[in-house]
């Protein structure tokens, strides 16, 4: 975990960028893994720590009816939280994690369900997660998953700001 948050921080240092966190299921695991990185101050704006489903509406703003629709642990969810954190922290990047660490499934939802979201300058995206292990196991690799996602569309930004002269916008798109 700590070599992929050294690598998100020194991304993000270099390109003077910051980074807000909406975690469920890892309840302040990333956040603490980022924070644990000399330098994380001037990228890691802070975080919300939303455990209970209520808050996940009231503090990062995912919306009520999808909440009653689809339960918590979801990939549009997931997505929300990312945004929702992103804006709320004035970030130019989100990072959300949601899902079932056990040891018993969540409505429905089979323990090891994981959805981790990254929200940035270009769009969104959701990667959907099927983990082994214990909790410990679980929330350590969404925690893993999650930098890796942050630092695979932090290099794509770059990448297609480079090819439409520093200003343009695309790339990527929810999925």
């Amino acid at each position: 975990m700590g070599r992929a948050a050294a690598g998100v921080v020194h991304r993000l240092t270099e390109r003077r960028e910051t980074l807000a966190t909406v975690e469920s299921l890892t309840g302040g695991l990333l956040a603490a893994t980022i924070v644990e990185i000399a330098g994380a101050s001037a990228v890691y704006r802070g975080g919300l720590v939303v455990y209970a489903t209520e808050l996940k509406e009231w503090l990062a703003g995912v919306p009520a009816q999808l909440l009653a629709e689809r339960g918590p642990v979801d990939a549009d969810v997931a997505a929300a939280l990312a945004e929702g954190g992103r804006q709320r922290c004035g970030a130019n990047w989100g990072l959300a994690t949601t899902g079932v660490a056990g040891p018993e499934p969540q409505d429905g939802k089979p323990v090891g369900l994981v959805f981790v979201a990254v929200a940035g300058p270009d769009g969104t995206e959701v990667r959907e997660l099927h983990l082994d292990g214990g909790r410990d196991q679980i929330r350590g690799a969404s925690v893993t998953e999650a930098l890796r996602l942050l630092t695979e569309h932090a290099q794509l930004s770059e990448g297609v700001t480079a090819a439409a002269g520093g200003g343009g916008r695309g790339g990527y798109a929810a999925e």
